[in-house]
């Protein structure tokens, strides 16, 4: 009876210890001489969010000597029909690389059903909440990391910006799709003008319109979208004579420039890449950008290591200087400021390094519905996944 017991007593210890023997764990170590591979949703040279991506990849390779890159973009359905962007990871892998980076929000279920068929390649998921443990889509996969930058205190910094240099008190939105993402980044963005309209300016946040319009995509596909070129020209042509961008392109500053070419006083801000504002000199207010370069840096290095773990970052900027390199995972260029505005935008980095924050009650949801009582500070969670645009904003809040 006893040897029963000693064998049921086993049996029981060895079903327990079973899960923590076969957990899946992270690829070993990959050693120097690193492959990566990249895929992006856009085209390499876009001036926007893929070429934000393939920079930061260039100053990795300069950070770690031996690396190695191998890309594909343009991966979206209307250059690349019929493939799945898993189908290009696997195309990286054969290429030789041992991690392979998905860089667009646009990618999650196929990152997700790509580092679970290749268990033994590192995966990063540049702006996907997949390994966030508090997040609503989290998974468990210890081949990958996921992160993004604070973009919300950048666009916050444009809205400052368009508040102080409109003078219709009319703001347009150029957004891409619909979905978490977009709608708290252009949120952020009325948040901040309304901050300077208010306190800045001492005007009444009702006299301040702030419209946003989506195309349906990152960037612009003929039959598919809308064409930003003419979103950004009904803007112009309807008395908002400020443009913020929220797509991965640069329509908004270069018709910008054609309108003020003709004696119109508008403006833009573009957006992802710092060097977007070379696009429409004169006209181009600032851009908030992403710095990837030390985020995928850090993360490599764990991979060559064998340090690595699977965890979540949403990095923010450094306020000590919010344009290091080094640093700062976003930041916010300055362009074509009126003295005035440009001392605005430089108080209110100051404000928001001190610990202001917008994120705080009392704000509503575009339908009416409280979204944070008096006093209350939004969670990341609500912020990351905020269902609406906020009441003061005109618009589409959820995808048709």
């Amino acid at each position: 009876m006893r040897k029963t017991y000693k064998i049921v007593l086993l049996l029981l210890i060895a079903a327990i210890a079973a899960p923590a023997l076969f957990a899946q764990s992270a690829p070993p170590a990959t050693g120097p001489n690193l492959t990566v591979g990249l895929v992006m949703v856009g085209p390499y040279n876009d001036h926007g969010w893929s070429q934000a991506h393939y920079d930061g990849l260039q100053y990795t390779l300069a950070k770690i000597p031996g690396t190695k890159l191998v890309y594909i973009d343009k991966a979206n359905s209307a250059d690349r029909p019929g493939t799945t962007v898993s189908q290009l990871g696997e195309s990286l892998v054969a290429q030789g690389a041992k991690l392979v980076i998905f860089s667009s929000d646009d990618m999650a279920d196929e990152a997700v059903k790509f580092a679970q068929a290749h268990k033994d390649i590192f995966v990063i998921f540049a702006s996907g909440d997949t390994t966030w443990k508090d997040g609503k889509n989290y998974k468990d996969l210890p081949n990958m990391v996921c992160f993004m930058g604070k973009m919300e205190y950048m666009k916050m910094v444009a809205g400052v910006a368009a508040a102080m240099t409109t003078k219709t008190g009319k703001i347009g939105f150029l957004g891409p799709l619909i979905n978490d993402e977009t709608r708290r980044l252009a949120a952020s963005a009325y948040l901040g003008a309304k901050y300077a309209w208010v306190n800045y300016l001492k005007k009444d946040p009702a006299k301040l319109e702030f419209k946003v319009t989506w195309i349906g995509f990152w960037f612009n596909i003929p039959g598919f979208t809308s064409d930003p070129t003419q979103v950004a020209d009904d803007f112009f042509n309807s008395g908002f004579d400020v443009v913020i961008s929220g797509i991965d392109t640069t329509e908004a500053v270069t018709e910008a420039a054609k309108f003020q070419a003709q004696g119109k006083k508008v403006w833009a801000i573009p957006y992802d890449y710092a060097k977007a504002i070379d696009e429409g000199k004169g006209v181009s207010l600032g851009v908030p950008y992403f710095n990837w370069g030390p985020a995928y840096v850090a993360n490599i290095n764990t991979a060559i290591k064998g340090t690595w773990k699977s965890h979540f970052e949403w990095n923010g900027p450094d306020w000590k200087n919010i344009n290091n390199p080094d640093t700062s995972a976003v930041g916010f260029m300055k362009g074509t400021l009126a003295p005035e505005a440009s001392t605005a935008v430089d108080k209110f980095v100051a404000e928001l390094a001190k610990g202001l924050n917008l994120w705080k009650g009392p704000l509503n949801l575009q339908s009416g519905t409280e979204y944070l009582k008096k006093g209350q500070v939004a969670t990341d969670q609500q912020i990351w996944y905020l269902p609406q645009l906020l009441q003061g904003m005109t618009g589409q809040s959820v995808a048709k």
